[in-house]
């Protein structure tokens, strides 16, 4: 599908983008503690090429070895990809910079985590991206419909969410606005993103925890 083809063309154009911004970072910028609870910078990135790596099959064939414990298979499939050395975890996340392969979800869900996951690793090191808004924008329609990937669709549920830096907007309800940047990451439960947000809605958007 053509749609399919220019979600692709974006992933990669950030998986590129990102993989220029660490390059050059000392082993204690690496071991920086992540937005991904748990884990570090390093770690984050050897997630994404994880992500990158293991179709469906290999994918459900991790789930099937660890009894359905998705955080054991995510940690499995982890270790797998993170390399002697920040060297070589940079290394292989190049590998996989054009990969098609994903696990059994949406093409779009992929440039989530190609963003996401980008920001859990930018935003404790200071690094910033001018993000293509054409990407932040479908980002934000997809979370905010959608509990697939995660509670997000439930947590702006009866508000209305409102982009401050472009026209998304979605729903109805009680406001809550702010860049699209920090809508979708709120959206996906980095609460560090929250202080950018403001409007009525906002303390029930933040109480929503998933």
């Amino acid at each position: 599908m053509a749609a399919d083809r220019d979600l692709w063309t974006l992933i990669f154009a950030e998986r590129a983008a990102l993989a220029d911004d660490v390059a050059d970072l000392t082993d204690e910028q690496w071991a920086t503690p992540s937005l991904c609870s748990g884990l570090t910078v390093r770690e984050v990135l050897a997630h994404m090429t994880a992500g990158a790596s293991d179709n469906p099959v290999v994918w459900f064939a991790g789930v099937l070895r660890n009894r359905f414990d998705f955080d054991a298979n995510v940690a499995q499939r982890l270790a797998k990809r993170l390399g002697t050395d920040p060297a070589d975890t940079l290394r292989r996340f190049r590998g996989v910079r054009t990969s098609r392969t994903k696990a059994p979800i949406p093409v779009v869900a992929m440039l989530g985590e190609a963003v996401v996951h980008a920001e859990d690793i930018r935003r404790p090191l200071g690094l910033r991206r001018e993000y293509p808004i054409e990407v932040l924008h479908r980002l934000a329609h997809f979370y905010a419909g959608s509990d697939l990937m995660l509670p997000s669709a439930t947590r702006a549920r009866g508000l209305r969410l409102r982009a401050t830096d472009g026209d998304f907007t979605v729903g109805s309800g009680p406001e809550v606005a702010g860049t699209t940047l920090a809508l979708v990451m709120a959206l996906t439960g980095r609460d560090d993103y929250l202080p950018e947000l403001d409007g009525p809605g906002l303390a029930e958007f933040a109480a929503r925890r998933g």
